[in-house]
């Protein structure tokens, strides 16, 4: 299972997220804005899929519910991070030291922002649902996200690399 996980995300998840970076010289304007918008609805509609596969407790209507609810909150997040990388696309090779330092405080703070984020929703389905589907949550939700941050990570190039 986790290599099929791993598999869809891999293959979907860098094909439009080199297609940002490739227009990163394109400002973050209206017509990226829903390109980005749509690529999080099918996303999200195959990490629900995934999800579903994973969790196995389709009647579990509570859960789906602060499912559906963090999801919402997480395409918030995740339009931030793809904000912040269109900025380091867009500034790559011209950044300076502050401006740098500028942009690590804005990718921690998402990055905090992500974690809390689930770490508030595992409370919520646990109090729900019980512990045991909200560690499922909790490891999958940081399984696909680990993988995701690995796939940028391997997409971008370090501060400095073409120098």
């Amino acid at each position: 299972m986790k290599i099929k996980i791993i598999n869809l995300i891999s293959k979907k998840f860098v094909l439009a997220l080199g297609f940002l970076i490739a227009v990163g010289n394109i400002s973050f304007a209206q017509s990226l804005q829903e390109e980005v918008e749509m690529f999080q609805a099918v996303f999200g509609m195959e990490k629900k899929d995934m999800t579903m596969a994973f969790m196995d407790n389709e009647g579990d209507t509570a859960f789906w519910m602060l499912y559906d609810e963090y999801e919402v909150q997480r395409k918030l997040l995740g339009q931030k991070r793809l904000q912040i990388l269109v900025n380091y696309a867009n500034n790559y090779g011209v950044i300076g030291d502050e401006q740098t330092d500028e942009l690590m405080k804005v990718v921690m703070t998402q990055k905090k922002s992500l974690d809390k984020l689930i770490d508030k929703y595992y409370k919520k389905i646990k109090k729900s649902s019980g512990s045991k589907v909200a560690a499922q949550f909790y490891q999958l939700e940081n399984y696909i996200l680990s993988a995701i941050r690995l796939e940028i990570l391997d997409s971008i190039p370090f501060f400095d690399e073409f120098d």
